[in-house]
C-alpha cells in the first residue's frame, strides 16, 4: 500500500471517529448545554454534498468517510433533539409548582 493510501484511510479513519467523544459525552451526561446544532447540521449538509461528489469521481475511501459522518452526525442531531427537549420539558415543569 502507498503512503497516500495509508495517509488517505488514517484521516478517512480519524474524520469519522471525530464525533465519537461528542456523542459519548452526550449520553452519558443527558445534556447539550454548549453544543452548538447549526455546526451539526451544517456539518451534516456538508458531508451530504461530499458523499455525492465522492459517488460522482468514484473514489470508495470518500464514499465511506462521507456515510459513516452522515450517520454519526444524524445520530448526533436525533440525541440533541431528544435531549434539548427533555430539558426544556424539565425547565416548564419546574416553572409551573
Amino acid at each position: 500500500m502507498e503512503l497516500s493510501q495509508i495517509l488517505g484511510w488514517l484521516a478517512t479513519s480519524l474524520f469519522s471517529l471525530m464525533l465519537v467523544p461528542q456523542v459519548i459525552k452526550t449520553i452519558k451526561t443527558r445534556n447539550t448545554e454548549g453544543v452548538s446544532l447549526s455546526l451539526f447540521i451544517i456539518f451534516l449538509t456538508a458531508n451530504v454534498i461530499a458523499l455525492i461528489y465522492a459517488i460522482m469521481i468514484g473514489q470508495f475511501p470518500l464514499m465511506f468517510k462521507y456515510s459513516l459522518a452522515i450517520m454519526t452526525t444524524s445520530f448526533y442531531i436525533t440525541l440533541y433533539t431528544v435531549y434539548s427537549r427533555k430539558i426544556k420539558r424539565k425547565h416548564l415543569n419546574n416553572y409551573n409548582y
